[in-house]
Formats: structure tokens, sequence, C-alpha cells
């Protein structure tokens, strides 16, 4: 395949890729990736594990001795619901993050392959994106009062979680759900570049389709 690199642009079989195309493509495809279902993100081990330290965690899943087996199953699914919203409502403000990111290394992004857009957003983003989550998450605790299910879900659990366990449950679960949605933007990006029925536009189509790194 004969292919050529100069000043930022790279061509083969007519088509030239520019800096300009890369970051619209990947603006695309981490676009897509915002707007998957994450209905499977937030199981009720997925919510334990984030919550609180492993043994603790393990011993709510496993032990009904502690005669909390049905406010943890209410809290978690209740927790699940609110989860699943708090990252719908998000998705518009991640969207804009990722507008208003300037993609200086576009081509080195598409060339370096993986997951290297997704890792870019996630160091670049981040932070500001748990920060915007933090309040719709607030406002999805308020609303389906779960902060009452969480004070007595901990009452008798921080014997044993000691100091370990991390009471600020807004703070928690907006790590959670921007964890979520790192991970179905990396599961679109490695679709997106290894399938071609994933490349649902023309740009995405000349961006990923070919292997750039061939010189």
């Amino acid at each position: 395949m004969p292919l050529s690199y100069s000043c930022g642009t790279l061509s083969s079989l007519g088509y030239k890729l520019n800096e300009a195309d890369a970051a619209s493509a990947i603006r695309q495809m981490l676009d897509l990736g915002t707007r998957e279902n994450l209905s499977s993100a937030f199981s009720k081990e997925t919510i334990l594990s984030t919550l609180f330290p492993e043994s603790v965690s393990k011993t709510l899943n496993t032990i009904n001795t502690l005669g909390l087996t049905s406010e943890v199953d209410r809290f978690t699914t209740t927790l699940s619901t609110a989860a699943q919203k708090s990252a719908t409502a998000a998705a518009p403000i991640f969207v804009n993050s990722i507008n208003n990111l300037t993609f200086t290394d576009a081509i080195r992004i598409i060339k370096n392959g993986g997951t290297s857009a997704t890792d870019y957003l996630r160091s670049s983003a981040g932070s500001n994106l748990r920060q915007s989550i933090k309040p719709v998450m607030q406002a999805a605790l308020d609303e389906y009062k779960i902060n009452e299910q969480w004070n007595d879900i901990i009452k008798p659990v921080r014997a044993l979680a000691g100091n370990k366990l991390n009471l600020d449950l807004a703070t928690l679960m907006a790590g959670a759900v921007s964890e979520a949605m790192f991970r179905k933007i990396a599961e679109k990006e490695v679709q997106v570049r290894s399938d071609a029925s994933a490349r649902s536009t023309t740009l995405l189509q000349n961006v990923f389709s070919k292997n750039w790194n061939q010189q």
C-alpha cells in the first residue's frame, strides 16, 4: 500500500489524512462511546467493590449473618438505577469535554491504535468529568433517598471497614460512573479500529480503515 507522510499529513490510495480529519474522527469515535448502554456496568458486585474495601464488599456480598441481605440488595439495586440515570444525564457534559479538546497530536493517536484516544481523554478530562458528574449523582441520590439507605448500611459495617470506609457516596459514585463511561468508550474505540461495520460515517471509514503505521 503506497503511503507517504509529510507536514502532518498521511496519504494512501488517494485519501490524505490530515490533523483536522484525525481530530474529527477521534471526536466522532469518542462520542459514539459515550452513547453506549451502561445497564450492565453497575451490578451489585461492582457497586460493593466501588464503595467498600475488598474485605468488606466480599463479606456483604456473601455472608447473610449480618442481617443486611435485604438492605444491601435494595440499596445496590436503587443505586444502580441512579448510576445509570447519572451516566445518561452526564453524557452531554462528556460530549462537551470531547468537543473542546484540542488534538495537537491527533495523527499520533490514530497511529498508536489500541485505546490511545480513550487514554488521552481520560488523562486530559477525567478529573473535570468526575467533578461534573458529582452534582448529577448527588441529585440522583437525593431523588431516590439513597443516602438514608446508605446510613443504615454503614452503621454495622463500620466495625468491618474501620477508617478505610469513604463516606462521601456522591464522590465515590461519580468516580464509578466516569470509569464505567471510560470502559464503554474504550470498548467502542477498539471496535471502531478493528471492525469495519462499526465505522458508521465516511470519516470513520476513511480514517480507521487503514494502517497508517505502514511507511
